[in-house]
């Protein structure tokens, strides 16, 4: 810890909490960088292997694009960094409650799907909010530049919509004693799903809105639709129930997806020895 005078005069939660900022930097900053630059490289290498048909919009994210995801992004990590040092100090002093340990397997991962689900639907909740005429300016309106995402927009907020984004994670804490294994592997899977939201050519298999095992877990489409500029529809995160109760599905949700993952003909003909329609 710093042996600085002035440290020393800080209450020992938030000198605890400071001293977690090596490992929280690590962490926080590892995790997206790994997220956003591995989904990337499967986006990167998806065209060039033959799956450059799927992708979503005809335009293509500039390099200015990318620049300004990625350093928002990574302002974004800063302020959940600064916010996790309150987050620790909480923890000290028994307001938020995480558990060094486990309470067997069932039970973390029935605890994982919890937190899934409350996470899904305060992103759902919060996002909507934050397209109120009052509110998208001041919120959201930083996020819309990215009319084409890239997976390095997964936390390119503004300041007033990173910190809605990190409270999820200490309203839970007011509530749920929850396993730090269960709470990191939770920010791990929440920032892969968020980088491939933003990927711009649909990851998931072609089937994926057939089957009931899968129809309800979002895809790449699903949020791509939401950039693109319906601001009305798909506000939801891992899932699309919320939407679907809520009547704020994209109409043509299911269509575009298929758009989105249909062999150009003649890779179909090709496949099933029949003549591509003359043109």
């Amino acid at each position: 810890m710093p042996t600085d005078p002035i440290f020393a005069l800080l209450p020992e939660p938030i000198q605890i909490g400071i001293g977690a900022l090596p490992n929280m930097i690590l962490f926080d900053f590892g995790r997206y960088i790994i997220a956003a630059t591995l989904i990337a490289a499967i986006v990167w290498a998806a065209k060039r292997t033959g799956w450059a048909y799927r992708q979503i919009q005809d335009r293509v994210a500039s390099s200015a694009d990318y620049r300004r995801e990625f350093f928002a992004s990574l302002r974004s990590c800063a302020i959940f960094v600064f916010m996790g040092i309150f987050v620790v100090a909480g923890d000290q002093v028994g307001i938020f409650y995480d558990i060094r340990g486990s309470y067997g397997w069932a039970i973390d991962l029935g605890l994982f799907a919890a937190i899934l689900v409350g996470h899904d639907a305060y992103f759902y909740w919060t996002h909507r909010m934050m397209h109120h005429p009052k509110l998208f300016k001041t919120f959201h309106r930083f996020h819309h530049r990215s009319v084409t995402p890239t997976p390095f927009a997964a936390y390119a907020f503004d300041v007033p919509e990173a910190l809605v984004m990190f409270a999820f994670l200490p309203i839970w804490l007011l509530f749920v004693p929850t396993p730090v294994t269960v709470i990191s592997a939770f920010l791990g899977l929440m920032i892969i799903r968020n980088a491939m939201g933003h990927a711009g050519l649909e990851l998931h298999a072609r089937w994926w809105l057939k089957t009931p095992l899968t129809r309800w877990i979002s895809t790449t489409t699903h949020h791509d639709l939401h950039h693109s500029g319906s601001f009305k529809h798909n506000y939801g995160f891992y899932f699309t129930w919320w939407d679907k109760l809520m009547g704020t599905e994209h109409p043509e949700y299911a269509a575009e997806f298929a758009k989105s993952v249909a062999k150009p003909d003649a890779e179909q003909a090709s496949e099933t020895g029949e003549l591509a329609p003359a043109r």
